[in-house]
């Protein structure tokens, strides 16, 4: 970090015991002290480990990602069988009111989100590497997997822990293109029993599971 001393230090002592010349010397300088260290820091204001706020919006703004992003309104329109929003609680939704509301990410939310449109960027079109995008965006205990249907379409699951309406909203609105061009998503499913893999057959592992094991799917 630059100092004012790294200039007033270099005047000989011919000049530096006389005060006005010494103040005159540092207001010019200062001025060139604050621009080095401002220019200094900026790496580092704006580096994704560390950047918050407005740097961090300018880091995602470089990596083509936005901090607000539409996720599904839940526990506002009325709706049998759940606490809250029954008889005279919900409101009734009509023809033209809004499935989906607009929400801003926390800074450390949207740091996963750039990190993972980064890993997009660069993605090299193979399902291994989608999941490897996907699941730097979700909890370990959070499993995500594709499954290539071989008829340019493809399944993405999640099983284990559910994530958040907000992780599901960024995975079900397509905030990380991780699909190979031409390839459609058919569905994406969750798990409806947090912690437990998808229910199906032949096969028993912490993604999908049998009987006693297995939860059924719920779409997004």
């Amino acid at each position: 970090m630059a100092d004012i001393t790294d200039y007033t230090g270099l005047i000989t002592s011919e000049h530096n015991q006389r005060p006005k010349f010494m103040a005159m010397v540092e207001a010019v300088c200062q001025p060139i002290v604050d621009s080095i260290n401002f220019l200094e820091a900026m790496p580092f204001d704006f580096d994704l480990d560390d950047a918050i706020g407005v740097q961090l919006d300018a880091v995602g703004e470089w990596v083509g990602i936005s901090r607000h992003i539409s996720i599904p309104l839940a526990g506002v329109y009325f709706s049998f069988d759940i606490a809250g929003i029954g008889f005279d609680q919900g409101v009734w939704k009509g023809p033209f009111d809004p499935d989906t509301g607009l929400t801003t990410l926390d800074d450390e939310t949207y740091r996963l989100l750039i990190r993972a449109k980064i890993g997009a960027n660069h993605w090299d079109g193979t399902l291994a590497g989608s999941a490897a995008i996907l699941n730097s965006i979700f909890d370990s205990s959070t499993h995500v997997f594709i499954e290539d249907h071989q008829d340019m379409s493809m399944t993405i699951g999640v099983s284990g822990a559910i994530p958040s309406p907000v992780f599901l909203a960024l995975l079900s609105g397509g905030y990380i293109p991780i699909k190979p061009a031409g390839v459609r998503v058919s569905i994406s499913v969750v798990t409806t029993v947090d912690g437990a893999p998808l229910f199906g057959f032949d096969m028993n592992n912490q993604y999908v599971a049998g009987f006693d094991a297995g939860a059924w799917a719920r779409t997004l």
